[in-house]
């Protein structure tokens, strides 16, 4: 019998259905550990369904992190509208923590030490890049306006090393109650902003402090 043509709209909505059950399951368990027969079992089709939307296990990983990565990048796009720059700044750091804390499957597998190397899926590429722009964008407008000094792309970085270290320790469970998350990240911050005055404008300085 000769499978019948899908419809994108069909398509897409078989993709969507596995990626919500991929995700849960390969954060629980670790991508390497799922096989797509388990995948196919939870979703009630046979188990070569999901060969007929994806070319394998690794196309449907990369799936699932494209589309973890485009809701962040959309929560963060959507927190930094009006405002300062430091108002703005202030709600993309927490649309990031509230994403972390209520998707933390999705965090997890987006920051994934085994990734794919980059040009085998574009559409992850894409959507890794444009989460990397939202995360550092705001920063050139607190150097700009004079709140921090330094280069913008490197001090991005550094803040969100400091804020996914945090971020991740917490997740595993490795920080430990006291100083709570919260502490910990305010203090972090606050150092993180006045190194970054360091050397600026004294009025820079007294912004950051």
């Amino acid at each position: 019998m000769v499978a019948r043509n899908l419809s994108d709209r069909e398509v897409k909505a078989f993709r969507d259905r596995l990626c919500v059950v991929a995700e849960r399951l390969f954060a629980e368990r670790g991508a390497h550990a799922v096989t797509v027969r388990e995948l196919a079992r939870e979703l009630g089709v046979s188990a070569m369904t999901p060969y007929r939307y994806f070319a394998d296990k690794d196309e449907m990983l990369a799936a699932v992190r494209a589309a973890a990565f485009d809701r962040f990048a959309g929560a963060l796009e959507g927190a930094a509208t009006t405002g300062s720059a430091v108002t703005r700044a202030d709600a993309v750091g927490r649309a990031y923590l509230d994403f972390a804390f209520t998707e933390p499957n999705a965090y997890k597998l987006m920051f994934d030490i085994n990734q794919p190397a980059a040009g085998r899926f574009p559409d992850l590429d894409r959507a890794g890049r444009r989460a990397r722009r939202t995360m550092s964008g705001y920063m050139k407008e607190l150097v700009a306006e004079g709140y921090l000094a330094g280069d913008p792309e490197t001090l991005g970085k550094i803040f969100w090393a400091m804020v996914h270290g945090l971020v991740m320790l917490h997740l595993t469970g490795r920080l430990d109650p006291k100083p709570d998350f919260s502490s910990l990240h305010r203090t972090a911050m606050r150092l993180l902003q006045r190194g970054a005055a360091a050397g600026s404008l004294p009025q820079a300085k007294r912004r950051a402090s």
